[in-house]
């Protein structure tokens, strides 16, 4: 049957042949008078070749192909050169006869060479219109415009979550949407909602944003360094929608680091209309753009905080103040682009205004400080103003509209002078001035802080630091005007002296609880004191730090001066020996609680244990950084007396393997900061000790000190838990800390 099949598939192919040939003859235009042509004889066509071009033109119709073996003529199949029949370029050779008056040019057919080239430039072609062929089937093939509208109907909160982490694309798109061009796509009554697959990851995620609400329930992100990018802006606000809102956002970038810009912030501004707090720390990218995107979207912010963000101007702050009345907190500091508009918008347009600072802003001068406390009088609570171009205006102001100030600080007022401090103490209008701070103002003269303590009834806290103009006479007729101050700093004041402490403010103030003299050079030994020592009994906290005049002559007269004290700190007083702190220590009446020795090189163990012995009991802070003379004794003393005592820095004295043995071995004791720091006869041997006061201690230093290179010997066994952190308790940038 198959042998008929094909002969009778042969007849038809013959037959089909004949007709199409027929039909080319019939279809040829008349010779022309003269052929251009070569004549017929030149050449004849093979038989060959028509049959080729037939099967040619059968193929498409054929039901099967069927392969004729065909003799190979030179010229059709394989690739060379074949000699010429003739000499001219036209040979016979390549004209084909097809009937007596008919001559047809045929160019020789030769095969085309392949190569590698070929093959891969032609599978590039074949995988390119496969790419965009896929491409035009995708769902990225629509346009923004398209994808925005689809975006926009997407039902839930968590769905929308799962788009964003498909795609860049999609993220920045679903980050353009406001919450008030979404559409509530409600789903059919008979219609049950899809099962969600990834219930596992969603658990994950809302453990993570759980960890980040804070106690008033929202949420806080703090992007910092690399992080601060417009991709983890939009992230973070597409997926804190549905978690009780971003309330809190912390970007802490840097001039080479933050990449976060307007963009970004326009997402944040688009997405969380419940932000409160906002904070921008060098983030030079963002401008009035995007300060501007958050005004328009985050009507709720209370606190926003500038630092450091060139581009911002007043147009950006002037937004705020109109779309934010919210706002309770403003702090611009280092923020060149800021001038007086901005601060007139806010104090005219943000009545609940309550705490404002402006710090090294060149702009910002009488007119914007002015016009803010002006507008903002009735609830501005605290100011903060530091290194800004005002004048005796400002402060003028200040005094005749501050009357809801409870707390104001002055740094760096180059401009101000004495007539400056002197109306605004004497405005008489700052009642409510509770804290006050002044420091490097060489306008502040003594008849400025009489005039202060006159205007200001209910100060309690004085901080003055840097003021070469403050003498004796000016603190004590400011002791005789303030009546309840309970709080004094005093800071590199060269020319107040122990005199003047004890005649203007001991003797003169009954209510003063705490006193510090830092670095005041005229603090010195009293050689003759005419009038009887003054008592003061209600003071509780004594600090004299690094003052080289005084010394233990002094330090003598403090136990009968000052009976009731709590807190000493004498940091820094090299001429402090045992002689002074002994009479110190046998005269206190009540209990020391905080003790600092710092830095005094010349107390001994002697010192130590009449310390511990007689307020061992109430001792809670003991610090004896850099008393060389102290030895193992005196830990002995702290373990047997002590039983408070929960933060211990012995760095740099000469502490031994021994004395670390006897603070493990204490079972009364829970230290819980315990310092070593340069303590070269600390060695190994004390990693033992060391490990069994794991349960108890949260921090460990170990700087500077043999053991700080072995730590590697603490991860097995019993001593894995020590691990590296941070440590800001003691100032030290590295700490070791236990953790259970």
């Amino acid at each position: 049957m198959l042998f008929i099949a094909f002969l009778l598939h042969l007849l038809l192919l013959s037959a089909l042949e004949s007709f199409i040939f027929s039909l080319f003859l019939l279809l040829l235009p008349p010779p022309p008078s003269k052929s251009v042509f070569p004549p017929a004889s030149a050449g004849i066509i093979s038989g060959g070749a028509i049959l080729s071009l037939l099967r040619l033109l059968w193929q498409p119709f054929s039901t099967f192909v069927i392969t004729l073996s065909v003799p190979s003529i030179p010229g059709d199949d394989e690739i060379y050169h074949r000699g010429s029949l003739h000499s001219n370029f036209v040979d016979s050779s390549l004209l084909l006869s097809l009937a007596p008056n008919m001559d047809v040019y045929c160019p020789p057919r030769k095969r085309q060479r392949v190569t590698a080239a070929s093959i891969n430039k032609r599978n590039e072609k074949v995988k390119s219109f496969l790419l965009e062929k896929q491409q035009l089937c995708s769902i990225d093939a629509l346009p923004d415009e398209c994808l925005f509208e689809i975006f926009r109907r997407i039902p839930g909160n968590e769905e929308r979550r799962t788009a964003a982490c498909v795609s860049k694309r999609w993220l920045m798109l679903l980050s353009t949407i406001q919450a008030s061009e979404v559409m509530d796509v409600q789903l059919g009554s008979s219609r049950k909602p899809l099962p969600d697959l990834n219930l596992a990851d969603t658990d994950v995620f809302e453990e993570d944003m759980d960890n980040s609400i804070e106690c008033n329930a929202y949420l806080a992100r703090c992007l910092e360094a690399e992080d601060a990018t417009d991709t983890r802006l939009a992230f973070v606000a597409i997926n804190s929608v549905g978690h009780g809102g971003l309330g809190k956002l912390q970007i802490r970038g840097g001039i080479a680091t933050c990449k976060a810009s307007d963009v970004g912030l326009a997402a944040i501004g688009r997405c969380c209309p419940s932000l409160r707090v906002l904070s921008m720390w060098n983030v030079p990218l963002v401008s009035d753009a995007g300060l501007v995107a958050v005004a328009n979207g985050c009507p709720m912010l209370e606190n926003l905080d500038l630092f450091l963000c060139p581009r911002i101007s007043d147009d950006g702050l002037i937004a705020i103040a109109k779309k934010c009345p919210n706002l309770t907190s403003l702090i611009l500091d280092s923020c060149s682009g800021i001038s007086n508009g901005g601060l007139q918008a806010i104090g005219r347009c943000c009545p609940k205004l309550l705490s404002v600072t402006v710090k090294d802003c060149p702009l910002v001068g009488d007119k914007g400080v002015s016009g803010l406390v002006a507008f903002a009088s009735s609830s501005l609570v605290k100011i903060k103003l530091q290194n800004a171009n005002i004048t005796d205006v400002s402060l003028a102001v200040i005094g005749h509209y501050g009357k809801s100030i409870t707390e104001l600080s002055l740094k760096g007022l180059q401009n101000v002078s004495e007539r400056g401090f002197w109306v605004m103490g004497n405005a008489l209008n700052m009642k409510s001035l509770a804290s006050c701070t002044i420091s490097s103002c060489p306008g502040l003269t003594d008849l400025g802080l009489e005039a202060i303590s006159k205007g200001c009834p209910q100060l309690n806290h004085l901080c003055i630091q840097r003021s070469c103009n403050l003498s004796d006479a000016g603190l004590r007729g400011f002791s005789e005007s303030s009546r309840k101050l309970e709080r004094m700093h005093l800071e590199e004041c060269n020319r107040i002296t122990l005199c003047g402490v004890l005649d203007g403010l001991l003797k003169c103030n009954l209510r003063l609880r705490s006193l510090a003299l830092v670095k005041c050079l005229g603090i010195s030994d009293i050689t003759c004191y005419v009038n009887e020592l003054p008592t003061s009994l209600s003071l509780r906290s004594l600090s004299i730090r690094d003052c080289p005049g005084f010394t233990s002559c002094s330090l003598a007269l403090v136990g009968k001066i000052c009976p009731n004290l709590r807190q000493i700190d004498l940091s820094g007083l090299v001429g402090v020996t045992d002689v002074g702190l002994l009479p110190l220590v046998k005269n206190s009446e009540c209990q020391l609680v905080k003790v600092k020795l710092g830095g005094c090189l010349s107390l001994s163990d002697e010192s130590i244990f009449a310390l511990v012995k007689a307020h061992g009991s109430s001792l809670e802070l003991l610090n004896l950084e850099g008393c060389s003379k102290v030895s193992d004794k005196s830990l002995m003393a702290i373990v047997k007396n002590c039983s408070m005592l929960k933060d211990l820095d012995i760095s740099r004295c000469n502490i031994s393997d021994l004395g670390i043995a006897a603070l493990a071995s204490a079972k009364q004791l829970n230290l819980r900061i315990l310092s070593l720091a340069g303590c070269s006869r600390v060695t190994k041997k004390s990693l033992s000790h060391l490990g069994k006061m794991k349960l108890s201690l949260e921090g460990l230093n170990l700087q500077q000190c043999k053991l700080i290179n072995a730590h590697e010997s603490l991860l097995p066994g019993d001593y894995s838990v020590l691990r590296l952190v941070g440590f800001h308790q003691l100032g030290c940038p590295t700490r070791i800390g236990f953790a259970s």
